[in-house]
């Protein structure tokens, strides 16, 4: 029975694994499209934020979610009111009031005040080239990102010039990514 367990445990503990988005800083996704272009998904959380520990759990965690983005984006986890330099467009990005020990919300890093973040969570998607392509604020089911990822991946974006368009192409979307 012990062995059994076990095993269980042990597929488990693989499965988990098997299911992880493989994050990375915004400074490596940038220098990894310098040799395979990929676009980026950007997930700018904050610690404080309850949504972004609910997005984190319950749709980063979707087998479907993470099978998409490691297969066609890099993805970038970034703390926007954390202290990571962030190279960008020949800039240097920090966070200099950032305040160590204190609770709940701190200054927001340059960065995220850069691509005009006014919300957590917030997601960001940037093209091959490392151009900014949009933010997506709010958190997200799996199902409701689906929508963002392939219209980003496919650059159906680029055909999205108006609100009814927009509508039209969120009407006749068709959804595979399960809960």
């Amino acid at each position: 029975m012990k062995n059994l367990l076990f095993i269980f445990t042990l597929i488990m503990c693989l499965s988990t694994q098997a299911q992880e988005i493989k994050w990375m800083s915004f400074n490596e996704a940038l220098e990894a499209q310098k040799t395979t272009p990929k676009k980026i998904f950007m997930d700018v959380y904050t610690d404080w934020c309850g949504p972004c520990k609910l997005l984190d759990k319950r749709t980063f965690h979707n087998k479907d979610v993470v099978e998409y983005v490691n297969e066609n984006f890099y993805a970038v986890k970034f703390n926007a009111e954390g202290t990571e330099e962030v190279h960008y467009n020949d800039f240097t990005y920090t966070n200099p009031n950032y305040k160590p020990g204190r609770k709940g919300r701190n200054s927001q890093h340059f960065f995220a005040n850069a691509l005009k973040i006014s919300g957590y969570p917030s997601i960001v998607f940037f093209d091959e080239k490392g151009n900014l392509i949009a933010p997506v604020m709010g958190f997200k089911t799996p199902q409701q990102l689906e929508l963002y990822l392939k219209m980003i991946y496919k650059d159906d974006y680029k055909r999205l010039t108006s609100a009814d368009a927009w509508k039209k192409y969120e009407k006749s979307f068709v959804g595979t990514f399960t809960n």
